[in-house]
């Protein structure tokens, strides 16, 4: 005999009998802040990944241990940072993640000082540290703040605010900090490199950060109480919960390719049979890949609540297969504008794979929004394994890849994500 269904339910505020309803627009302006702040600084290490290398001489191969040092962060942290956050509550997670993330911001001045590529990678541990404890408590925090039906529409508006600062950050970065990399050949660019390029910046980040977590120290925040689950009898545990577990694959399937495919952008455009551009021009048109996931995350935001999450969310990862498709049976401009519209398909699919995978898991939330940010290491696992394909055969063929990920996307927008009992 079949498992009963259950539509997905998404935890929302217990309000009791006969009180006006919670006013929700404040906390959601304050998290508009925190997405855009941990967008700004994640973004900000396309910057440290060419002037660390200069600093330190390093290879392609040293420099990337940045990206595999911050999103290792999110394997290591993402369960210890749920559990931070159901101890201490949404807003105490939010506290202390803006703290510990200030915290790795002021040590980039002592690693800048001692030139130690070791102190760097541990300062950015840090930083990232910090960054997860801000998704893991305000991701589900958006989600569960205000109506269950909006949940998706309101956590894909607060991911339009972090895409907002993904593109901020490289703009502002490449003017304060990589304008100070001398014209000079490698040998001598080390010694000449002013290493207050970094220190400064970064400091004022650190500062930011600690005035923006004493405004959300004195500001008043709903606080939530998520309804009691009838079918929970205590003895269950997040990873219990089928939906969160495929959601987690969703995630790690996600965030796999949208950065395989926005790290390659330059490297296929710059193919004689796409366009043979030159890096300098391939690498401005990528601008179109993130700022379409800015634009189709504003959207979205309206979208979601017309239309059902879960159907969205397969129409978008579809239109996402039919445009990698094209674009590698294509050449030219059609090969590459189908490639740089991805980022638009890309732009629900964080959020709502997120919503859908918390739905209905009551005083798991937090554990659940710790899984789901362990997930986000696919980042650093499917890239490389594009690359292994690209050297094996070719870029194109490696497209192959992420179309997989966004088939099991289709797949848990239609019936993965769907709440069965155990």
């Amino acid at each position: 005999m079949a498992a009963p269904v259950f539509a997905p339910v998404t935890p929302s505020p217990a309000v009791p009998a006969g009180t006006a309803a919670p006013r929700y627009a404040p906390a959601l302006s304050a998290l508009t802040v925190l997405f855009f702040s941990f967008g700004f600084i994640t973004c900000l290490n396309d910057i440290l990944i060419p002037y660390l290398k200069a600093i330190f001489q390093l290879s392609y191969a040293q420099a990337n241990l940045i990206n595999l040092c911050f999103f290792g962060a999110y394997f290591v942290m993402g369960i210890p940072a749920g559990k931070v956050v159901s101890r201490l509550g949404y807003k105490g997670g939010m506290l202390m993640g803006f703290v510990v993330a200030a915290a790795g911001c002021f040590l980039f001045y002592p690693a800048a000082d001692s030139h130690s590529y070791p102190l760097f990678l541990g300062a950015l541990f840090v930083l990232a540290t910090g960054v997860v404890l801000l998704q893991v408590a305000g991701n589900p925090y958006v989600a569960v703040l205000g109506p269950p039906e909006s949940a998706p529409a309101r956590l894909t508006l607060t991911q339009a605010f972090n895409s907002l600062g993904t593109t901020v950050a490289p703009l502002l970065g490449a003017y304060l900090i990589l304008s100070h990399l001398p014209d000079l050949d490698a040998a001598r660019a080390a010694e000449a490199i002013d290493v207050r390029a970094v220190q400064v910046p970064y400091l004022c980040i650190g500062g930011v950060l600690i005035f923006i977590s004493l405004l959300l120290a004195f500001l008043k925040l709903p606080v939530i109480t998520h309804t009691p689950d009838p079918t929970d009898d205590g003895s269950r545990r997040a990873w219990n919960y089928r939906h969160l577990v495929l959601g987690m694959v969703g995630i790690f399937a996600y965030v796999g390719a949208e950065v395989a495919i926005g790290s390659h952008i330059v490297s296929y455009l710059g193919l004689p049979d796409v366009l043979n551009m030159a890096p300098k021009l391939a690498g401005d048109k990528v601008a179109f890949y993130w700022g379409g996931a800015m634009v189709g995350r504003f959207a979205g935001a309206y979208l979601l609540n017309k239309i059902n999450p879960g159907r969205l969310l397969a129409f978008t990862s579809i239109g996402a297969i039919v445009l990698v498709a094209i674009s590698a049976c294509t050449t030219g401009e059609v090969a590459m504008w189908s490639l740089l519209a991805v980022g638009l398909m890309n732009s629900i699919m964080f959020a709502t794979i997120f919503t859908l995978a918390v739905a209905g898991l009551g005083r798991h939330t937090e554990e659940a929004s710790g899984l789901l940010n362990v997930a986000i290491v696919g980042g650093a696992v499917i890239p490389p394994l594009f690359g292994l394909m690209a050297d094996a055969s070719s870029l194109r063929l490696a497209l192959a890849l992420p179309v997989l990920c966004y088939a099991y996307i289709v797949w848990y927008g239609l019936r993965g994500h769907v709440r069965r009992a155990v």
